[in-house]
């Protein structure tokens, strides 16, 4: 019976050494693969999201401008400097979006060490440019509110990608294809669909007037109250303006975006007696599990809730 005792202990012994060391080869084994996947840091979440669906399973990604923030302004925090100083790639918008006001995003790119076409690159690279009414030299910078300009972006995330990580270019194209087939797929419904309304109430009125790219790509002329977030907002003559336009237009709804206070809009529906249909995505994508919470869905609600209020 003692002889069966310590030949038991003996096998479970065995079998503990043999489960620790089974579970520290794991972990070995997950830090390594972890450990080797390509660090990409995005300055917001729209491009975030383009990067985990063309990156898949071997990206780390991470947003410097959290969902719901503004990327016009912002001040990074050392969760962002460290972040991009440890990054294999960075990728930020271009077109004047994150150096524009107080150049915050030349500022990280300096301190991180970081060089512009060697570890930087910008999504828009082939975008056509649309420029400011206020200022015709300085682009404006939401392109990604056109669907072709989003696969655009994709398209130039997946080739640095590729050559930054040549061993898993055929997976990157594969995410690629599956991704831009269904962009295309929504992008050319609907322009389509809003060709339906009636011209006089084509008119899209929101409060930055981000949506140039958008307005060309869908046949929907826009209007605005301000024209970027960085300006003064709701001012007197910027109110006489916009209400004009509305005048002279048969529009049905006014829309506020998700990025800005309601309180110019709310003022510029009471003093038109056009109501407000719905908040929509502008620069920002919803907080995670919200619908909107990706590129696709934040595209699909905008055109969806754009459709219904002007028609």
């Amino acid at each position: 019976m003692k002889k069966n005792l310590i030949a038991l202990i003996g096998v479970i012994a065995m079998i503990t050494g043999m489960a620790v060391f089974l579970n520290q080869r794991q972990n070995v084994e997950a830090e390594t693969t972890t450990s080797e996947r390509l660090r990409v840091v995005s300055t917001n979440s729209i491009i975030d999201d383009m990067v985990k669906n063309v990156g898949g399973k071997y990206v780390d990604h991470y947003s410097i401008v959290q969902r719901g923030t503004d990327p016009h302004e912002y001040e990074p925090r050392p969760t962002d400097i460290a972040a991009t100083a440890e990054a294999d790639v960075v990728f930020y918008n271009g077109l004047n979006l994150e150096t524009g006001g107080n150049g915050w995003f030349k500022k990280l790119v300096q301190s991180s060490k970081k060089r512009f076409n060697e570890d930087v690159f910008a999504v828009s690279r082939g975008v056509q440019v649309k420029y400011l009414t206020t200022n015709v030299n300085e682009p404006d910078p939401h392109a990604w509110l056109d669907l072709a300009n989003g696969i655009k972006y994709v398209e130039n995330i997946n080739q640095t990608l590729q050559k930054k990580d040549p061993q898993h270019a055929a997976q990157y194209q594969q995410n690629t294809d599956r991704y831009v087939a269904k962009l295309t797929k929504l992008h050319t419904r609907a322009q389509t669909k809003f060709k339906q309304i009636p011209k006089a109430q084509r008119l899209l009125v929101t409060s930055e007037g981000a949506f140039k790219y958008f307005s060309a790509a869908y046949h929907v002329p826009a209007t605005y109250i301000w024209e970027l977030n960085t300006e003064a907002q709701g001012t007197p003559e910027q109110m006489r303006t916009v209400i004009k336009k509305i005048d002279q237009s048969q529009v049905k709804h006014l829309f506020v975006e998700s990025s800005v206070s309601p309180k110019s809009m709310h003022k510029l529906a009471k003093e038109t007696g056009v109501p407000v249909a719905n908040t929509i995505f502008t620069d920002s994508l919803a907080a995670k599990g919200r619908v909107g919470d990706t590129y696709y869905t934040m595209m699909k609600w905008n055109l969806d809730k754009i459709y219904a209020g002007l028609k």
